[in-house]
């Protein structure tokens, strides 16, 4: 069964852009997926038009042989727009094997070890008042994981503001009230989407009393694993690290030093699900349960789904926020997976269980997006 075609569509699907990757063969059967490198999509598929070139003819079964060439064959191995591109068409492969033995993709896994993917929701509502009449309702209606987030987004049209100081204020005040509306029994979390400092973020979980938070998600950047154990010394609050992982040797000191305590995994950044695989299990050895991250398109969920049902150690899977999204996925996506009471169903619909209306997709265009600028009260810049 030999690849024919690797088409890429970077185009504009609800509120972002999404890169989806097509992967055609001389079976007539094909197999979609999808980046997850946010606001680079032309990069990526600037990296899919390189690899379609020696990709054409090769057998689209030996998906493992296909993943080593495509990382190490430039000589300067990885990097988060070529793991993107690669995880998109390494999905695509799994789907394209899944539909040719007519079994879903995580039977080829190891099969299912549960019915159903447990869920978290997200509140993106400010800190105060409006986050905790949110979380409340969220709770009333079912929800037993509930993340916040920093409830200060920015608009990609001019800079905000943002200080760090009046923003852990504010959250640290709000969440210790959330706690308490909530009880004991739900499990809350914020992402703080690595705009803290080791300072900040150790300030921050110690404003509050132990056992406010079940995590923090990204409080600073990862590029440097000495820094979470620093900051490690200073907080008990668990750790959720690992969205913008591009590897299992980006993963591989965090897990191994004991820092994350939640795997975010991203199987349309880290190298598809090949490589996702390989991460779970090394996350297994430790005892560490996956929580993967998918605030992406329908297809990366269809993937993620499939991971989720094959390994031992998941904690829940990530539900987009972005209501705003539901209409435009209807359009394009067929089959597409839907929450339901706070789960996804694991269905046993060959590969990945999902189509693309792909006449629909060549009607869209790519519209240039950046994510917002944050610029902090003197001026200079910090994280979205």
């Amino acid at each position: 069964m030999k690849i024919t075609d690797v088409i890429a569509y970077p185009v504009w699907v609800g509120h972002r852009n999404l890169c989806l990757v097509k992967v055609e063969t001389d079976a007539g059967i094909y197999g979609w997926g999808e980046s997850g490198l946010s606001s680079r999509e032309l990069a990526v598929a600037g990296a899919v038009k390189h690899f379609r070139e020696f990709l054409i003819g090769r057998d689209a079964r030996h998906i493992g042989a296909l993943w080593q060439e495509m990382y190490r064959s430039q000589y300067f191995e990885g990097g988060r727009v070529l793991t993107a591109a690669i995880s998109a068409i390494d999905i695509a492969l799994w789907d394209i094997a899944g539909k040719a033995l007519g079994v879903p993709v995580h039977q080829l896994l190891g099969g299912k070890q549960r019915h159903e993917i447990p869920c978290f929701v997200t509140s993106i509502k400010p800190m105060g008042a409006e986050l905790i009449d949110d979380c409340k309702r969220l709770a009333a209606d079912g929800w037993q994981v509930i993340r916040a987030t920093t409830g200060e987004h920015g608009n990609p049209s001019q800079d905000t503001q943002f200080d760090v100081r009046k923003s852990i204020a504010a959250a640290t005040g709000a969440l210790k009230e959330l706690r308490q509306e909530l009880g004991e029994a739900v499990v809350l979390g914020v992402d703080y989407h690595h705009r803290f400092t080791v300072a900040e973020a150790a300030s921050f979980c110690n404003k509050m009393p132990a056992g406010t938070l079940d995590f923090i998600e990204e409080p600073i950047r990862d590029q440097t694993p000495s820094a979470y154990a620093a900051l490690r010394s200073m907080t008990d609050v668990p750790f959720a690290i690992g969205e913008e992982f591009a590897s299992k040797w980006d993963f591989m000191p965090y897990i191994e030093s004991g820092l994350n305590q939640f795997a975010r995994i991203d199987v349309c950044n880290v190298g598809g699900l090949t490589e996702a695989m390989k991460v779970a299990a090394m996350a297994e050895t430790h005892y560490i349960d996956v929580m993967p991250h998918d605030p992406l398109g329908p297809v990366c969920t269809a993937a993620t789904i499939q991971m989720c049902a094959a390994i031992p150690n998941l904690a829940w899977c990530e539900v987009a926020p972005y209501d705003s999204d539901r209409t435009d996925h209807n359009r394009f996506f067929i089959n597409r997976p839907i929450e339901t009471n706070g789960v996804y169903p694991v269905l046993d619909a060959p590969g990945l269980g999902i189509d693309v209306d792909e006449a629909a997709l060549k009607e869209q265009s790519f519209k240039f997006w950046e994510a917002p600028r944050l610029r902090k009260p003197d001026g200079s810049f910090t994280n979205w």
